[in-house]
């Protein structure tokens, strides 16, 4: 579009085009991939257990659909709070997150299934507190990181005091118990930390510290225990604890390059428990076969480079809260991701997590597309203090 002159007597009126502040498209193009990919994988994957146990071959897959809207609604919602409110937020959902994690395991408050307490039942809905608690204490330790910089980067206590925290919440998520929602968020609170500025050395040091420590808890307890061994050699006995992920890399290895094609997995018919939920990139690779699985891979891999992309935006535009924000949610997904394709793939032990975007869950999708939305969001006040600095400019030409 261009201006043309108009005149008006002695003077030429010369229309100008504000610049209008934009979400950020490649952010916005991933997702709609991402989710719209684990629409139609969730109707492949459980159309069997959904006819068997509701009549309905794509009960699930309705069920995702309607998810998905109020995903949208909500990724909406978090695209319109200025980051501000957040900033200043995140403290109260902080001790809101740790106030939820301990009233879960309350007797007779968290509901239980398979083994694990992890959810608040509400009657129409279950509510899985891991899910907004990792997202709400990566905002808060975003905003400790531009309160405490100077803190962090020079003194031990201003790295430690908010690793106490992540602690405290890991370990009630491993009373749940929910190892795999407490790696997620001890690893993206490093990363955070590490971003941040904190010195190596100290870094190296609780890296190690951890490490020990949930090596500890994972053989202090039988059930966590019989995970790991039946990760070092799930055929050692494919017919009881080695089951899941012996049927997981069939599933993986009978796709080859291609796949069997989509709706075309023999895995899902009932040889493979939690296809639609936990295992979904088992059930992905046997019907896309090793390229599809390239390329899946290769979204996420965006989708990070994309996000640290707009966090190192944020950074040039001196907005270091939105930059921490967005190497978080870039972190907590990405980790994610990569720890749901280890486990399909028996390079990690079997852990309860969801491919974010893609598997079954109506907790995981809502969490995660809110996350998408304020990405978006520090995407859109980079792009708004650029739109105000060029209106100050033309101002202060035409006067």
């Amino acid at each position: 579009m261009t201006s043309q002159a108009i005149r008006t007597g002695n003077q030429i009126a010369r229309p100008t085009l504000e610049l209008a502040p934009e979400y950020d498209r490649v952010i916005v193009l991933l997702y709609l991939t991402l989710i719209c990919l684990g629409l139609v994988m969730v109707a492949s994957a459980s159309i069997g257990i959904a006819d068997q146990q509701n009549h309905d071959p794509f009960y699930y897959a309705k069920r995702q659909f309607l998810r998905i809207l109020l995903s949208f609604a909500l990724m909406w919602f978090a695209c319109k709070i200025p980051l501000e409110f957040w900033k200043k937020s995140g403290m109260l959902l902080m001790l809101g997150s740790i106030l939820l994690l301990a009233l879960v395991l309350l007797p007779g408050v968290g509901h239980t299934v398979n083994g694990s307490t992890r959810w608040l039942n509400f009657g129409l809905f279950t509510f899985q507190v891991s899910e907004v608690a990792k997202l709400f204490l990566v905002i808060y330790l975003s905003g400790y990181l531009i309160r405490r910089s100077n803190e962090v980067q020079t003194n031990t206590m201003g790295f430690i005091k908010p690793m106490l925290i992540l602690a405290m919440a890991s370990g009630l998520l491993l009373m749940e118990p929910d190892f795999g929602a407490a790696a997620v968020l001890l690893m993206t609170g490093l990363g955070l930390m590490f971003l941040g500025g904190v010195r190596f050395g100290q870094f190296i040091l609780f890296v190690a510290g951890t490490l020990g420590i949930m090596g500890l808890l994972a053989v202090s307890s039988p059930y966590r225990l019989a995970r790991i061994t039946s990760f070092i050699d799930p055929w050692a006995d494919p017919f009881n604890s080695g089951f899941q992920l012996t049927q997981s890399l069939i599933a993986i290895g009978s796709g080859g390059w291609f796949g069997s094609g989509l709706g075309g997995s023999i895995q899902k018919l009932f040889y493979l428990p939690e296809a639609h939920t936990d295992f979904m990139f088992a059930i992905f690779a046997e019907e896309m076969g090793f390229v599809g699985q390239v390329g899946l891979i290769s979204l996420f891999a965006l989708f990070a480079w994309r996000c640290f992309g707009i966090a190192k935006l944020a950074l040039q535009k001196q907005q270091a809260f939105g930059a921490y924000l967005a190497y978080g949610v870039g972190l907590l997904i990405t980790l994610q991701a990569v720890i749901n394709i280890g486990v399909n793939m028996g390079a990690l032990p079997t852990k309860g997590l969801t491919l974010p975007f893609i598997s079954y869950g109506g907790n995981s999708i809502l969490s995660m597309s809110f996350a998408v939305g304020l990405v978006l969001r520090v995407y859109y006040e980079c792009q708004s203090g650029d739109s105000a600095r060029v209106a100050r400019k033309r101002a202060a030409v035409r006067a």
